[in-house]
């Protein structure tokens, strides 16, 4: 072994070495924080995280070539209004009529008016989820995918007693 080969392996021996003292001194760096996407949303606390919920749904249009979304007031207040009246109707869960005075089933629904689209749902816990569920169905994938939307609205509501829990309003419009 030459004299620069020894000197090497001293080296790297020596930052292993410092690395395991750092480690077993309790000196890791701190886990990432989990992504606010993630956030559980089944308490009544709990509120969707509209700007990361945009951001997921922008970062998803802008690969598909679209416009991007910015959060509209009034679309907010309006999908919290339909989501609060959902989940005190139970709508998604049990196939009643709910906010939007059309019937509703299963893991969600569509609505449209107004030269708007509606996705209602129920019974995901994170934004995360609801959202990987409305792109594996044709029907919200297409409603996501609409070009001319510029304005989203994103609400969610709990329902402890319900089967469902969470649920959900999204309302993309010109």
């Amino acid at each position: 072994m030459t004299g620069c080969t020894r000197r090497a392996l001293r080296r790297a021996l020596f930052i292993v070495a410092g690395g395991l003292a750092l480690t077993s001194c309790g000196r890791e760096p701190p886990p990432p924080a989990k992504p606010v996407f993630y956030t559980e949303l089944a308490s009544a606390s709990a509120r969707v995280d509209a700007a990361s919920a945009r951001d997921l749904f922008n970062g998803y249009r802008g690969n598909l070539g679209l416009a991007p979304l910015v959060l509209d007031p009034q679309l907010m207040a309006e999908a919290e209004r339909k989501a609060e009246a959902l989940a005190l109707a139970g709508a998604v869960a049990d196939g009643s009529k709910g906010a939007s005075g059309k019937g509703t089933s299963g893991k969600g629904t569509s609505g449209k008016g107004a030269g708007r689209e509606e996705i209602v749902s129920a019974g995901y816990y994170t934004v995360s989820d609801a959202f990987s569920g409305w792109r594996g169905s044709p029907s919200h994938d297409r409603k996501l995918r609409t070009a001319a939307a510029r304005r989203l609205g994103i609400a969610t509501a709990y329902a402890p007693n319900s089967k469902y829990k969470v649920y959900w309003v999204v309302i993309l419009s010109p």
